[in-house]
């Protein structure tokens, strides 16, 4: 990714309002119509460091009760999405940030199923499932990827 679109901090920060607004501003800056969803993919310790934020717990910030639900749904613009498939390198989790039209899902084959027996191993059922998918960049300035410490 494009380093104008990475939102790095020294030091052992993790998901802060700062690189929130920091997000919004690149995604802002970037001509992204406020009209198009936006998303942040975040680990479930960047959800704990949001859920440690007055500001993001706070009825008077959001309208979602996060505290009582142990969740952020949206927040300064953006949908929230918990994975554990981020990468991690040097105990850094890379999050995303993205416009909804900002990143394309394609199929090269679609989901093929099948289940058989197996007699070599005593008539056991088999389930065969296989799929090929990838995703990529449609805009560099839809695409924001956000590094949290995870300690």
């Amino acid at each position: 990714m494009d380093s104008n679109n990475e939102i790095t901090e020294s030091g052992t920060d993790g998901l802060t309002l700062a690189k929130l607004r920091s997000a919004k501003e690149k995604l802002d800056s970037g001509n992204v119509s406020p009209d198009i969803p936006r998303f942040m993919v975040i680990g479930p310790k960047q959800l704990s460091d949001l859920l440690n934020v007055t500001n993001v717990t706070s009825s008077d910030y959001n309208s979602v009760k996060a505290l009582v639900q142990g969740e952020i749904d949206t927040f300064m613009g953006f949908k929230f999405i918990t994975s554990n498939r981020l990468s991690i390198a040097s105990s850094k989790r890379k999050c995303l940030a993205y416009a909804q039209d900002g990143i394309k899902l394609a199929l090269g084959q679609d989901l093929m199923t099948r289940i058989d027996e197996r007699s070599d191993k005593g008539y056991a059922t088999q389930v065969y499932v296989c799929q090929s998918i990838g995703s990529t960049r449609m805009e560099e300035s839809k695409a924001i990827s956000i590094e949290a410490h995870e300690a």
